[in-house]
């Protein structure tokens, strides 16, 4: 048997794990025969029980063949009742919400009770993928709480509570290693691909496909796949290979070689497969095997975030991600920390071979679904200050233990977006127009920003300033270039790893790095911040705030949590000017700025970057610009400890944040004796050479 074939049986059964499932499903059956006098909790217990039964019952329909049989409409009815609980018109009486499971159950066993719902419903794409090891030990945990209830409920008493949390605790222990080497198999070694193989074998003209991948499917994933369909071989072809050959150039671009590679994973929402479908045959041609996972709701997998950075469909209740972004905090501590590491640790040691192989993810992301300013909730579990200094080490630890096997510096990416449905009337307007974005010329860009970053070059920093009632007011210091033929501060990029083209970046100094960044609205990973400000000094956070909730406090958390990733400060890891006008306009005449993609909205307007530099763990590789000057500013002074102090050199984290041109007053590039020259003044191009840029501005 071979690694992947042994991965493979050890996700989807053998006998042992038949037996184990088996016994599993018979007891939760034999709970709908058994009752506690506490209604509470008994009616917690039942409603758990049905889900549970729910998932059995969609393991046996897809073993059966019901995802090929079934029609349309008994497909929709079956993918509605499997998420229907937590949707938002529900969610008020779900035992998914932390606050009604602490009203119903009492602050004490509510939290916990409803992150081990949370850790249940995660089962859903379980039941899809034959993955029965995975519902087994699930089922186990909860029928183990259960028990605990059940035995305390004959002494008429509720268990003790620190007896229910160490359940859990272990769970999370007991199986971190399997849960990584899972994950760790899915990433560098697809053989065995669910996604792809639905992907590259189904008839993507017949919607029931949507409904195979079991990811919530609403009316916006059928009218993107609606939309594809409708779209010529010939656009299609367009799209996946602008896509794919950002992947190729990536490499190439930075003097990497793709040909020691022989895998890629593939990452996208649903509704885009006939894009996908030509991309995975594009990087075939190219000698690399896609593979395409999933993301996974599980407190496995949250690590304080909400974010879903893997494939999925449909987010049923962004609250209740974000409800449950935290539940480690019932269970984090050093020994469950230290136990993760070895977890990832053995994952890399018995993929290395594969890791050695895996060249990096392509990603296709969708952007204007509705936004999301999630609702503070008290009743939700929080990190202390400990767990967060826990989380940000675990966090800073793993990524250096995964770069020893997926080596960064051999290791590329690239990234596109398109919009979804949800952005307006204007849909497929808004689509083809992202079409053209996308593919604007590169050489054009490139020769244009080549005079932005002579002029760049020339400086001692950089001066940006709002305008209006903007107010930010940043002074960026820029590094030393020795030799002005060879050496530049500022990449020239196009469209490779970030596509669309568009902007010229560098990772600044940060001592003397000063000053206020403001915008007024911003949407940052699929979160909306109004009227963010962040203070810095010496390249660092030292103050924030925002205006999204009505307390102080509530605003610095969210900031804090979401941008900050828990950190006290961070540094700034990135400067840029985006130059992408015609992605400007096109924000503008849509009315869509808020909606735009993070890779769309940076290239309107300069941005600043908080957390880790563009270039971490990959900052001794040389890289050049087309006119062949080399890339000095690879590093800061906090990035320049990773060869002596490594944990104290990463954070895991880099959040652009962008000033649009109608809040801009002023780009100016200050030389040494404090002279200089304009880049941008009152959101327009002025610097000679440049004048292409504002034709988009004035149609």
């Amino acid at each position: 048997m071979t690694e992947n074939e042994a991965v493979f049986e050890f996700s989807v059964g053998n006998d042992v794990t038949d037996e184990r499932y088996a016994l599993a499903m018979e007891r939760v059956s034999g709970i709908s025969d058994e009752h506690m006098e506490n209604k509470a909790f008994d009616d917690y217990f039942h409603a758990v029980k049905d889900f549970i039964l729910m998932i059995d019952e969609t393991y046996k329909w897809s073993e059966n063949g019901g995802k090929d049989k079934d029609s349309l409409e008994e497909l929709q009815a079956r993918n509605k009742k499997l998420y229907s609980d937590i949707l938002p018109e529900n969610y008020g009486n779900s035992y998914g919400n932390p606050a009604y499971a602490c009203e119903k159950l009492g602050e004490t066993f509510g939290k916990i009770l409803s992150s081990l719902y949370f850790e249940l419903r995660s089962m859903i794409p379980n039941a899809f993928e034959f993955q029965k090891y995975e519902i087994v030990i699930r089922t186990e945990l909860f029928l183990e709480v259960y028990g605990a209830f059940m035995q305390a409920a004959a002494e008429n008493r509720l268990p003790e509570y620190e007896d229910v949390r160490q359940i859990m605790y272990w769970f999370y222990s007991d199986y971190a290693e399997e849960e990584r080497m899972l994950r760790f198999a899915q990433i560098v070694n697809p053989e065995k691909d669910y996604f792809r193989d639905i992907i590259m074998n189904s008839d993507l003209t017949d919607i029931r496909y949507l409904y195979k991948f079991g990811e919530y499917v609403t009316d916006s994933e059928i009218k993107t796949a609606q939309h594809l369909i409708e779209m010529s071989e010939e656009e299609i072809d367009k799209i996946a290979t602008t896509f794919t050959e950002g992947y190729r150039i990536g490499f190439a671009a930075t003097g990497k070689d793709i040909s020691i590679k022989s895998t890629a994973s593939v990452i996208y929402i649903l509704g885009f497969e006939r894009i996908i479908k030509k991309a995975v045959s594009n990087l075939e041609k190219i000698g690399l095997k896609s593979g395409i996972y999933r993301a996974i709701m599980s407190t496995f997998y949250m690590g304080g975030s909400a974010i879903r950075n893997a494939c999925h469909g449909a987010i049923p209740n962004k609250q209740f991600d974000y409800d449950h972004k935290d539940d480690d905090g019932l269970f984090l501590d050093a020994a469950l920390v230290n136990r993760r590491l070895e977890a990832v640790r053995a994952a890399g040691e018995k993929y290395k071979k594969e890791a050695k192989l895996y060249g990096g993810p392509a990603v296709l992301e969708g952007f204007g679904g509705e936004l999301f300013s999630p609702e503070p909730k008290k009743d939700a579990i929080h990190l202390s200050a400990e767990q967060s200094k826990l989380l940000r080490g675990y966090k800073i630890q793993a990524s250096l233990i995964q770069n020893e096997y997926i080596i960064g510096k051999e290791r590329s990416f690239t990234i596109i977006s398109f919009p979804v449905p949800e952005i307006g009337d204007e849909y497929e307007a808004i689509f083809d127009e992202t079409v053209n974005i996308n593919t604007l010329d590169n050489e054009l860009y490139r020769n244009i920003q080549k005079k932005i970053i002579d002029a760049l070059d020339e400086a001692k920093y950089v001066t940006v300033k709002g305008m209006g009632d903007n107010r930010t007011d940043m002074k960026v210091m820029l590094h030393e270039i020795k030799d002005k033929e060879k050496e530049t501060n500022f990449e020239n990029c196009v469209a490779d790893v970030n596509i669309p083209v568009g902007e010229v970046f560098t990772s600044p100094v940060l001592a003397g790095t000063s000053g206020i960044l403001h915008v007024s609205g911003v949407y940052l990973r699929g979160l909306y911040f109004k009227d963010l400000e962040i203070k810095f000094k010496d390249g660092c956070i030292e103050d924030y705030k925002c205006a999204n909730f009505i307390t102080e406090e509530d605003n610095k958390n969210y900031i804090k949590q979401n941008i900050m990733y828990n950190n006290d400060t961070l540094p700034i890891g990135e400067f840029a000017i985006g130059t992408n006008t015609t992605a400007y306009k096109f924000a503008r005449k849509f009315d869509i700025a808020d909606k735009l993609d993070i890779l769309i909205a940076e290239k309107t307007g300069p941005h600043f970057a908080v957390g880790d530099t563009c270039y971490s763990y990959d900052e001794d590789n040389d890289t050049f610009n087309f006119d062949g000057k080399r890339h000095i500013a690879k590093e800061n002074e906090i990035s320049s400890k990773r060869k002596t102090d490594p944990d104290k050199a990463y954070f895991s984290c880099h959040t652009d944040i962008t000033l649009p041109y109608d809040e801009l007053g002023e780009i100016r590039a200050v030389r040494e004796d404090g002279t200089g020259v304009t880049i941008i003044e009152n959101g327009r191009f002025v610097l000679p050479g440049t004048e292409e840029l504002n034709k988009p501005l004035d149609e």
